[in-house]
């Protein structure tokens, strides 16, 4: 054990995932619920050659600088925001990410969000456990996705599945990119994003997160929308505005929002909120909020671990790994 290399697992994973590196390295391995504070993480990363991360880490140049024996990190991600690629690149050090296995389950969520909002699911929950359900009553009557329409910002592999899955709730689906897309096979209606804010009754943003798209909707785009109309976002917390969301749900202009991110999650960003606006959580808000679970299915995680996993037993045997972000010839160092 002594003369493999040392690979740090920086969150709790499942147990197939820790004996893919049996004989081929020695594992240190967060088993906590909690991410190891900064000071304690690069204790444990300080003499790694390899890193499984996730989207707690903020990997950056001091990261990096205080790991100087570090090869390849490992991402259980597909959005990568969180770690400096240039300065690793920098630093040949590898990394490589998730792309595929997070899309399928994401949508799936994105779909029940807007189910759970338009038909006022919670408050139906709340309703039934509070003790005075007494059966049917003419009230929280809500708006379905049948017969509605749908818009979708931002059209890579996300919205497009969001797209495919909805094809069946009998929806008009309108999407809107900030780059061409090609053709897919659905019934969809491309749309500036302008015009789809106005016309669609429930918005899906499926967009990554990036210096075009922090806060792309605000105050004036919110007040484009349809009266009503409900948001729904499973893609980065700093997308909107979360300020202006609670604004527009307190003036009645917004029907309601869902969101199983938010941006004091987006470690990368210096300016980000230090917690979620606290109106959006309270009472009566209209919203429906989970806690980052998009691709939280088992079968989901033991894939996207298992692939971390292989890119860093991939990398640390001189072999070009899965899913790597930089071509090796553009890392500063030979690895």
């Amino acid at each position: 054990m002594a003369d493999l290399p040392l690979v740090v697992l920086t969150n709790r994973t499942f147990p197939e995932t820790r004996a893919m590196f049996e004989g081929r390295a020695h594992v240190v391995a967060n088993d906590g619920i909690e991410p190891w504070p900064r000071a304690r993480l690069l204790e444990e990363v300080r003499k790694a050659s390899g890193l499984m991360a996730f989207m707690t880490e903020q990997i950056d140049a001091e990261f990096l600088e205080a790991c100087p024996e570090l090869r390849i990190i490992g991402a259980a991600l597909k959005g990568y925001d969180n770690i400096d690629v240039e300065a690793a690149r920098q630093r040949g050090v590898m990394v490589t990410i998730v792309p595929d296995l997070l899309t399928e389950p994401t949508a799936e969520l994105a779909i029940g969000l807007a189910i759970a909002l338009g038909r006022r699911v919670l408050e139906g929950d709340a309703l039934v456990r509070g003790g005075d359900f007494a059966g049917w009553r003419p009230r929280l009557y809500g708006r379905g996705l049948h017969g509605s329409t749908v818009g979708i910002l931002g059209f890579g592999k996300v919205g497009q599945v969001i797209a495919r899955q909805l094809e069946g709730f009998g929806c008009r689906i309108l999407a809107s990119d900030l780059s061409p897309v090609a053709a897919v096979a659905t019934s969809v209606e491309f749309a500036t994003p302008e015009h789809l804010l106005e016309v669609s009754d429930f918005v899906f943003l499926a967009l990554p997160l990036a210096d075009a798209t922090v806060g792309m909707i605000g105050a004036s785009e919110l007040a484009r929308m349809k009266p009503g109309a409900f948001l729904i976002n499973p893609a980065r917390g700093s997308l909107v505005d979360e300020s202006a969301v609670a604004d527009a749900l307190e003036a009645g202009r917004l029907g309601g929002y869902a969101a199983d991110v938010f941006a004091f999650e987006d470690w990368a960003r210096d300016d980000r909120p230090l917690r979620i606006d606290q109106r959006l959580s309270q009472p009566g808000a209209r919203t429906v909020l989970t806690p980052h679970i998009g691709s939280a299915t088992v079968s989901a995680r033991r894939m996207i671990e298992a692939a971390a996993a292989r890119s860093i037993v991939q990398g640390l045997a001189g072999e070009i790994p899965d899913g790597l972000v930089t071509p090796l010839e553009q890392l500063g160092k030979t690895c």
